[in-house]
């Protein structure tokens, strides 16, 4: 009994990679919060998982550390496509890669896959994905932190964010707005939430804490959703560099509001989940 995993990071962000063509047994939402935890399992922020077949397409299924499943991450595609051509599933230069909630298009810069344009696709302003006029929420969210009113701005991308402008942004803070975002009620599928500082036209700083996760050093998605509401509320230029804890991603708007990053990502390593650990867990034991 053996069960092998990739170990990757993109700014911070630590995933492993679960080749499932590889390996049979389909991970259950226990196995991945058990796997993850930092503290008695191997740790990590999140566990990718394929290639798969999705909607026709190859695909990778974006599991959060708590076990609920990811629409889409920025990160988490970034060392999925460096995956891929490090395992030997990719080839050429471009690749369409499908994600639960959209079709991205994958760019490599190098045929070590360190470095991708990711093309993110469209940003909806409001709480969904309209399918036209009359279905779409309202995009703005009132926040309130210490002692002072803010307004967020809900923008769509296979997830739901919430950017907030703030003349000073801090880990504190966003755990805090963040926390009480996700717990409000208002958006019942939840929410990535991102405080963000513009420095000038060209540079945006941004804090995190993401649904399913908590506080995060990085998110690429974060970036694209932080980019395009600075972009419409004219803040920035079309191409911005985003300053994360974890390291600086730069973004391009284009006139339709369509997203593209540039990020990069780095093999770690592997690692083999021991027999006991899989005992006591009981991972890949026959369920009734």
């Amino acid at each position: 009994m053996e069960l092998t995993l990739g170990m990757y990071e993109s700014y911070g962000n630590d995933y492993l990679v679960y080749d499932c063509v590889k390996n049979e047994y389909e991970l259950k939402p226990e196995d991945v919060r058990n796997i993850c935890n930092r503290r008695f399992g191997a740790g990590a922020d999140g566990i990718l998982v394929g290639p798969v077949q999705m909607f026709g397409k190859m695909g990778v299924k974006i599991y959060n550390p708590d076990g609920s499943e990811a629409a889409i991450s920025g990160n988490g595609l970034c060392i999925f496509a460096k995956y891929l051509k490090d395992a030997g599933y990719v080839i050429k230069k471009e690749l369409v890669l499908q994600t639960k909630s959209r079709e991205v298009t994958v760019h490599y810069h190098n045929e070590q896959a360190g470095e991708v344009t990711i093309s993110m696709g469209h940003l909806y302003c409001g709480q969904t994905e309209p399918s036209g006029e009359s279905s779409r929420k309202s995009e703005f969210v009132p926040v309130e932190y210490n002692g002072r009113k803010y307004m967020g701005t809900c923008v769509w991308m296979g997830n739901l964010h919430c950017i907030v402008p703030m003349e000073e942004i801090s880990k504190h803070a966003v755990c805090e707005i963040g926390e009480k975002l996700e717990n409000s009620g208002r958006f019942p599928d939840g929410v990535n939430t991102q405080i963000i500082k513009i420095t000038d036209k060209n540079n945006i700083d941004t804090e995190g804490y993401e649904r399913g996760a908590g506080y995060t050093l990085a998110s690429g998605s974060s970036c694209c959703a932080a980019a395009g509401v600075a972009y419409q509320m004219g803040l920035i230029d079309p191409c911005v560099y985003v300053h994360m804890a974890g390291g600086t991603m730069k973004v391009r708007i284009d006139e339709k509001m369509n997203a593209f990053m540039t990020g990069t990502a780095e093999s770690i390593g592997n690692i083999t989940l021991s027999d006991e650990f899989l005992r006591k867990y009981q991972i890949m034991a026959e369920r009734k």
